[in-house]
């Protein structure tokens, strides 16, 4: 199992903590699950401050999809698929 911290989208967090799928679309939730699927994503926390806070701010490169809002988060996983080249 490797950790990593990663760019995640905030609209996707309740999906990927909580498995909570309201409010998002089929292609939404085809992007989030073919990103967990391709590096066996087992566990996605947020990063939070010395108060127990998040803090989202905009980013041009998420872990997937689109700019948009994001959230350090520590992300497990167990890469099942090779990276291309």
């Amino acid at each position: 199992m490797d950790k990593t911290t990663e760019k995640i989208p905030s609209w996707s967090l309740c999906y990927l903590i909580n498995g909570d799928p309201s409010g998002l679309t089929d292609e939404e939730m085809q992007a989030v699950g073919c990103w967990c699927d391709d590096l066996g994503v087992q566990v996605v926390s947020p990063v939070e401050d010395a108060d127990g806070n998040i803090h989202p701010y905009f980013s041009h490169y998420p872990a997937f999809g689109l700019a948009t809002e994001v959230v350090d988060c520590e992300i497990l996983y167990s890469c099942v698929k090779p990276f291309k080249n």
